[in-house]
């Protein structure tokens, strides 16, 4: 059974009568439904980091079953459901603050991401569930997160990277999710969705998938588009992906040390900080806005 009406920001937009009623992103309509077959409404919350959005639900009370892939499919539908890049589900975990589960918006659960992980920690805090500082659990493991001063701006410590590889002239590494980083000129005018497609299921990416960064020098930092698998489009930031970026860009140019590098998106600005000595990245930090955009309800 699918939703058959629900609420933004309290106003309902409901169903009059029987409609047809699309299931998730799937061929052809599956039943009916009327405005009399009501379901329960659930309370769901929409962030957005640099433009990456997401839905995210407390979970905390297990009513979001995790294998219901196609609900979550259908929920960040941008046309039959809320609309997302992702969602998140925050769950409790023992010896933490709380879980962070993510999926991709094909339903599928996904690795980490990192604008999702800032986004959470601002939700977390919203719903009085942490402070200003928090360790939560992720599919890659613990994490740490501070929320800044200024306000929306979240500090998100992620994984340690202990090997970056080459694929001809491009860069391989795994920041949490796994990302293929190119150079390339005039990037405002390049094919990123047809170019990051071909490499993303290529013969060498096709079986489990990979983001595909590609990337310009600035005069501060980098400009950065990327494709995500998952999403199977290009969106308009990626964490993991800008730093991914930072982390080949340092190897590239040889530096060492404490690094900071700014990273320019098309839906805002990220910050990178991290350690490098040799071929090991450490104390890397994602900085970045989190942003809540507007609650509602939905049933299911």
């Amino acid at each position: 059974m699918q939703a058959c009406f629900f609420l933004l920001n309290n106003v309902k937009v409901a169903n009059i009568g029987h409609v047809k009623v699309k299931d998730g992103i799937s061929n052809g309509y599956d039943y009916l439904c009327s405005a009399n077959e009501l379901m329960e409404l659930h309370t769901f919350y929409k962030y957005q980091g640099a433009g990456n959005d997401f839905v995210i639900i407390d979970n905390r009370n297990g009513l979001f079953e995790r294998e219901n892939t196609g609900l979550v499919r259908r929920l960040c539908d941008r046309r039959f459901g809320i609309g997302a890049d992702g969602l998140m589900l925050l769950q409790g975990a023992e010896g933490y603050d709380f879980e962070m589960v993510y999926y991709n918006a094909d339903g599928n659960e996904g690795s980490m991401c990192g604008n999702g992980g800032r986004c959470i920690v601002a939700f977390a805090q919203d719903i009085g569930v942490i402070g200003s500082e928090t360790d939560f659990l992720a599919v890659d493991g613990p994490h740490h997160a501070r929320m800044h001063d200024r306000v929306g701006w979240v500090s998100l410590q992620m994984a340690k990277v202990d090997h970056i590889g080459r694929d001809g002239d491009a860069y391989v590494l795994d920041t949490g999710s796994p990302h293929y980083v190119k150079m390339v000129d005039d990037l405002a005018k390049y094919p990123v969705v047809a170019e990051g497609r071909d490499i993303r299921y290529s013969d060498s990416y096709r079986d489990k998938g990979i983001n595909v960064n590609f990337v310009e020098p600035e005069e501060d930092g980098y400009f950065v588009r990327t494709y995500e698998r998952g999403v199977e489009d290009e969106t308009l930031a990626c964490g993991t992906g800008a730093t991914a970026v930072a982390l080949a860009m340092a190897a590239r140019a040889g530096k060492e040390g404490p690094i900071e590098t700014p990273i320019r998106a098309a839906g805002g600005r990220l910050n990178i900080r991290f350690n490098r000595d040799g071929n090991r990245f450490t104390e890397i930090f994602l900085e970045g806005p989190a942003v809540f955009v507007f609650r509602g309800e939905i049933a299911w």
